[in-house]
Formats: structure tokens, C-alpha cells, sequence
């Protein structure tokens, strides 16, 4: 036996003693342990739960089970003391706030963008007192007019001024959120992707992005679409029901969000899947049921 087999034949040799003397231990130290599943963090915004004031409303979404609240930003910075003193003692949190502020960042009318700028920024002052994941935002709605062109121009634009808004964020510990809308109300800013390019672009760890299911029309898939954002810059979900923006399971079949879900799942998304929907039946049933679905459909993927 020369040198060569005689290694070969006694590498192999150690190998089999090894696997019989530990069994299946050798393979099983080898394999990846399976991380446990992120938890649904589900939230609703301030007009989803019934209750006639705001701490009837969070003893009924406490009960569900709701962790994430999402209130409005319009007058964020005079409600600061009432929504601490509300969510104190209680297992809920302030998710994203929903817009809220005057003017739009596209606006080609200086004292509407100024407008914008000031309110926007005193909503985020606001959100970073009451522990806010960050500040949803539309670049500019099809109503909203005269607004920059659709060009690269005006994306460099905007990725600038998302830099600016982004690092006074940080500043004030949150951040702020851009949310892609469908054509029928936004002809910018219509995909997840794309979205996520711009946070991307603007170079700031204080941008960042949203989908919303209803919305999500315009991806081709919403497994992509949220994969396309990823964890580093995909920040909240909205979610409604697929085809009239009613209580998820109103519109039946339609409401699947399974393929979104196993996105979210696998890039450990850590943040809130919130209600922004109205209501075709008796809001509680059907608050209810579009719960129990989604934590269905959560299990499912």
C-alpha cells in the first residue's frame, strides 16, 4: 500500500468509527437549529377599535390582544401627555403614525412645501416623545397640485429632502416612513421596490419604507414586493381587506395574505401589522373574525 492509500484508508476508517460511536449526534450537530417564528405584533389604528374616548378603545384592543396603536398625526404634538398617560401600565405601544401633516414634499409652491416641512417635522418631534417606529408619508397624491414632474430630476429631489427629513428623525429617535400608494391615488411612489430604492438612495438609516396590502394591487406578488424591502428597510404593513378596503375577510376569498406573510416571516420582521380599513358589517363581530384570520393565515405561513 503506498502513502496515498494508506491516508485515504485511514481517514476513512476514523470517519466510520467516529459516526458509529456517536450516531446520529455528528449529523445533528451539524444541522442549523430552527429559529422560532417572529411574533404577528398586530395594531389598530385609532379609529378600528369601538370605544366612545381613547382608553375605552385600548381596554378593548388589550383584551384582543392588539399591541401596536397607530393614531393620526394631525395635533400629534398637543396629544403627547394624553396618549403617554393612556398607553402607561398597559402591554400596547405607539406603532407608526399615520401622516398627519400639511403641504406635500413634491409641492412646486414654495409655501405649500413649506408648509409641509414644518408640519412634518413637528409631527416627527412628537413621535419620537411617544416612542413612535416613525411617520408615514406620501411624496404627493394625485390631487395634490402644481407637483414636480415624474422625472429623475425630481427623484434626486426627493431623495435629498427624504435624507434631510430622515436624519432629523434620527435625531428625535424615530424615523420617517414612505408609503407606496395605488395609480387611483398616487402617480408616484407606486411599488414597495421602488420605495425601498429610495430609502436606499437617500442614504439616511432614518427612511424607510411601507407596504400596504390593499395598496400592494400594483406588485405582482406580495411575497416579492415585501422581500423586495427586506428588514432593513420594510418598517410597518397596513392591511385591509383586498378588494373594497373593508375589515380583512369582507371581501372573502380575495383576503389572502399568506404569500405576504411568509415574507414577512423570513426576513424576522419585527415591527406591526395594522389596520387601516372601514367596516361593511357590525364592527365588533367583524373586528373579530378579520382577527382571528389573519393570526390564522399568520399560522399558515
Amino acid at each position: 500500500m503506498n502513502r496515498r492509500k494508506f491516508l485515504t484508508s485511514s481517514i476513512c476508517g476514523a470517519a466510520s468509527v467516529a459516526v458509529a460511536s456517536s450516531g446520529a449526534s455528528l449529523f445533528t450537530s451539524c444541522a442549523e437549529a430552527k429559529k422560532p417564528a417572529p411574533e404577528l405584533r398586530l395594531s389598530f389604528q385609532e379609529g378600528t377599535a369601538p370605544g366612545k374616548n381613547l382608553n375605552e378603545k385600548l381596554d378593548y384592543m388589550e383584551n384582543m390582544g392588539i399591541v401596536g396603536f397607530e393614531p393620526g398625526g394631525w395635533n400629534l404634538a398637543n396629544r403627547v401627555d394624553e396618549i403617554k398617560n393612556a398607553l402607561a401600565g398597559r402591554n400596547i405601544k405607539v406603532s407608526a403614525i399615520c401622516a398627519g401633516f400639511k403641504g406635500f414634499i413634491l409641492a412646486e409652491d414654495p409655501q405649500v412645501k413649506a408648509e409641509f416641512d414644518s408640519t412634518m417635522r413637528d409631527i416627527i418631534a412628537a413621535a419620537g416623545e411617544i416612542g413612535s417606529t416613525g411617520v408615514i408619508m406620501v411624496p404627493a397624491f394625485n390631487w395634490q397640485s402644481p407637483c414636480k414632474p415624474h422625472t429623475l430630476e425630481t427623484r434626486e429631489y426627493l431623495c435629498e429632502q427624504m435624507h434631510e427629513l430622515g436624519e432629523y428623525a434620527l435625531k428625535h429617535n424615530t424615523t420617517v416612513i414612505l408609503e407606496p400608494l395605488n395609480r387611483r391615488e398616487a402617480h408616484y411612489l407606486r411599488l414597495v421596490s421602488d420605495a425601498a430604492a429610495i430609502c436606499r438612495d437617500s442614504k439616511s438609516a432614518g427612511v424607510k419604507c411601507m407596504g400596504d396590502f390593499w395598496h400592494m394591487q400594483e406588485d405582482t406578488s406580495d411575497y416579492a414586493a415585501f422581500l423586495s424591502a427586506g428588514k432593513e428597510y420594510l418598517q410597518h404593513v397596513h392591511i385591509a381587506s383586498r378588494g373594497n378596503r373593508i375589515m380583512p375577510g369582507e371581501d372573502g376569498e380575495l383576503d389572502n395574505y399568506v404569500g405576504g406573510f411568509r415574507a414577512l416571516k423570513e426576513m424576522d420582521y419585527p415591527y406591526y401589522v395594522s389596520f387601516e380599513c372601514g367596516c361593511k358589517g357590525e364592527r365588533e363581530q367583524t373586528l373579530k373574525a378579520a382577527v382571528e384570520l389573519i393570526r390564522a393565515q399568520w399560522e399558515q405561513a
